[in-house]
């Protein structure tokens, strides 16, 4: 019998002049533990012409999650933080009480042939920690704990499992795992994981109770602790997920807390300019969008 309860199919999203491909938040599954929010970014090639640019906006009430397989981001926030992000790296920032960053292609490579491709993540905050104030952490991939079994490898993004604990510093009980296999491998990990689980499937496939599921799939897990699938050969996938929050959790736009007032606090906030702002890169901003009628 099949562990998979929900088949979560990327869907085309626009972000500005980028297209992504939207996992989560998503109509039956709003989140997976903690996670709630996951897009695919790329791969897509920008020409000379073209550059990676979201302009500054807001958030509070969460953490980001930048992790890239190809391509470079220079992140800058109003904490007065400036960092390359580069292929393996954890970007890690805390929003909290409210942070504004901007994400752009670097100054050195604005006129050349970029590949860009990568996951941009968004985990909620417990609700005694919402109203915090913001942080940043980089963290750089040869930080990351990682390991092999036979033929497949292990990388511990974020969180904790597998009797290891990544230095991404996370506030609650989670877990983001990376798994790559050069041959056809039957794993059954159940009992290293809890909470909420979720597969993302990058390339190749995995086959769970007699079905095979292909990339660009995120598949939910009816029970975290019968988590057994073979994985094929050539493929890479990444396991979300964590202990669940007692309370719901309300989104808009950029915005995430267990109040809605909060949220329409931020939002009037944002729309008067009364985020802090970025030095070096305050002369444009995305506005609040308006309402879709």
């Amino acid at each position: 019998m099949s562990n998979v309860k929900l088949i979560i199919e990327e869907r085309a999203v626009s972000i500005g002049s980028f297209m992504v491909g939207r996992l989560l938040p998503f109509r039956q599954k709003r989140m997976v533990g903690p996670f709630i929010y996951i897009d695919h970014m790329g791969p897509v090639k920008l020409s000379e012409r073209d550059n990676f640019d979201v302009l500054p906006h807001p958030h509070i009430g969460l953490s980001t999650l930048t992790f890239l397989f190809e391509g470079s981001i220079m992140h800058r926030d109003s904490l007065g933080n400036s960092v390359e992000i580069m292929p393996g790296a954890v970007n890690w920032m805390t929003a909290g009480k409210g942070i504004v960053h901007s994400e752009r292609t670097p100054e050195y490579l604005r006129n050349s042939e970029l590949f860009m491709h990568g996951l941009q993540i968004w985990v909620a905050l417990p609700k005694d920690l919402e109203e915090m104030d913001p942080e940043f952490f980089h963290i750089e991939e040869s930080q990351i704990p990682k390991w092999d079994q036979g033929d497949v490898e292990f990388k511990l993004v974020a969180g904790e499992a597998f009797g290891k604990q990544s230095p991404v510093p996370v506030f609650s009980k989670l877990f983001m795992i990376e798994i790559k296999s050069k041959t056809k491998q039957t794993l059954n990990i159940g009992d290293q994981l809890y909470g909420d689980s979720g597969l993302y499937i990058l390339e190749g496939a995995i086959e769970s109770g007699g079905n095979v599921y292909d990339s660009n799939q995120l598949l939910v897990a009816k029970e975290t602790t019968l988590c057994e699938f073979t994985i094929h050969e050539n493929s890479s996938i990444y396991l979300f997920g964590g202990e669940p929050f007692p309370e719901e959790r309300f989104i808009d736009w950029n915005f995430v807390s267990s109040s809605k007032a909060r949220i329409e606090e931020a939002k009037q906030n944002w729309k008067t300019q009364s985020f802090p702002k970025i030095k070096g890169d305050s002369d444009d901003y995305i506005p609040y969008p308006s309402p879709r009628f």
